[in-house]
């Protein structure tokens, strides 16, 4: 069996090669067979996340507080959705017409006011053991896509387990659990060069090398199996077969291929990288991915539109933070409505939970400053959405008190909502891992799944 490329065929060594060279010397035969030995599960359901980065404005989008004082309430005015009493953002009518396909959580709260530390309590459910106010943390412990990807292993099509669009978030990383859990990184599917797995096979660029390397991987390969007296060459050799089953699994490159869908679709969807990046994010998860993040920022360049960080630091984001979000929340709006509404016409929204979420909110007080006016970092209060998975869909869930302040209702935990995503994923969070110093670590050592979604 060979693998074409853009020279001509490639036979097995020198793709499998290929393929560790694009990894970085993390050969796939190695990744496959280090999660083989953890002993990992299978399950058929996936989560999406629009992991928005920055914090966004919960004031702003899923708890407006329009009869707050002035200085409180929410820019934008409040429009109705298809479900009586609730009301979301007047930027985002495409949601509102899908509102009873998803509800919203209201009263999520911690106490890490920082990005990197905020994110890293959301997405890994652990507290760092010491914050960093510069925002240059790194995670102690792996995030839930890592977790997942220990114990569900490659998908059942030979699709990656977490994978991450258009990469993954600075501040995480699979720590303990082995690199070879990290998310692969898919890159923007929007552009017009778009094609993750030759860009990670690299095969073009290193073929050269691979030819005047043949015969001496030959002989090495030969004196290996001289030596070999456990058995260990065979059963890396089953290994090398399903790595090379990853890297030319005609389901795994249709996966990855957007100009399958209907050009409709896509435009419906946008053009751009939230859309295609939503669209991608529904093809991973239907062909067998366990996690697919979506880093969702905007598509427009420029260093006051690269997250939901909307408060006014300095002469480079001069203004009202509403002109930041006038371009972002349409952008989400349109992605987001058509992800819904394709998950539940694939009857896909029982095996796929989607979950917009940040690392935390905004401060309820509008600030000033010379610059203009935003809206700082608030962890004691913040919103997310949460669609499919086969969980109760149109309600709101919680409450905060009338300026978003703090919940008055049915407060949440990051970990609460973590261990909502777990349960969909089939996932025990009591199961633990062994750290760098040998110690076991819960996936949760607290936190419930949310009832009321249930």
């Amino acid at each position: 069996m060979t693998a074409q490329h853009c020279s001509g065929p490639l036979d097995r060594r020198q793709f499998l090669h290929v393929g560790a060279l694009a990894l970085g010397g993390l050969a796939l035969s190695d990744l496959l067979a280090a999660r083989a030995a953890a002993g990992t599960e299978n399950a058929d359901t996936s989560v999406i996340l629009l992991y928005l980065h920055g914090g966004p404005s919960q004031l702003e989008t899923y708890d407006l507080k329009p009869q707050a004082p002035v200085e409180y309430r929410s820019i934008f005015a409040p429009i109705p959705t298809n479900v009586p009493g609730m009301d979301l953002c007047e930027l985002f009518p495409r949601q509102a017409a899908v509102a009873d396909k998803f509800s919203i959580v209201r009263s999520l709260n911690h106490d890490i006011g920082i990005h990197s530390d905020g994110g890293i309590i959301v997405l890994t459910g652990k507290r760092p053991s010491v914050l960093d106010p510069t925002s240059q943390s790194k995670s102690e412990h792996p995030d839930f896509g890592s977790v997942a990807s220990r114990v569900r292993g490659l998908g059942p099509n030979a699709i990656p387990p977490y994978l991450a669009v258009p990469s993954q978030s600075y501040y995480t990383r699979p720590t303990y659990l082995g690199r070879h859990h990290a998310a692969f990184e898919v890159g923007d599917p929007s552009s017009s060069n778009f094609a993750p797995l030759k860009t990670q096979i690299s095969v073009g660029r290193d073929l050269a090398t691979l030819e005047n390397r043949k015969a001496l991987l030959t002989g090495f390969d030969r004196l290996r199996r001289d030596l070999d007296q456990s058995g260990q060459l065979e059963a890396a050799g089953q290994f090398r077969e399903r790595a090379f089953e990853l890297l030319t699994s005609t389901t795994t490159a249709n996966a990855f291929d957007l100009s399958q869908e209907e050009p409709r679709l896509r435009d419906r969807y946008g053009r751009n990288l939230w859309g295609q990046g939503c669209l991608l994010a529904r093809r991973l998860a239907e062909a067998g991915a366990a996690v697919i993040n979506l880093a969702i920022n905007t598509p427009k360049n420029g260093p006051e539109f690269t997250n939901w960080d909307d408060h006014i630091l300095n002469a480079m984001r001069p203004g009202h933070f509403g002109d930041y979000m006038r371009v972002r929340l349409p952008y989400l709006d349109q992605a987001l409505a058509t992800l819904i509404e394709d998950v539940f016409e694939r009857g896909l929204d029982k095996r796929v939970l989607i979950v917009v979420v940040g690392e935390f909110g905004r401060t309820p007080r509008l600030s000033h400053n010379a610059q203009g006016t935003g809206r700082d970092h608030w962890p004691q209060a913040y919103s997310a959405l949460l669609s499919g998975g086969g969980l109760r869909m149109g309600q709101v869930v919680g409450a905060t008190n009338s300026k978003s302040e703090f919940p008055t209702e049915k407060p949440f935990s990051p970990q609460d909502l973590l261990a909502t995503v777990y349960r969909h994923l089939g996932i025990d969070t009591e199961r633990s891992f062994l750290d760098h110093s040998g110690r076991p670590i819960a996936i949760l050592s607290d936190g419930r799944p949310i009832a009321d979604l249930s």
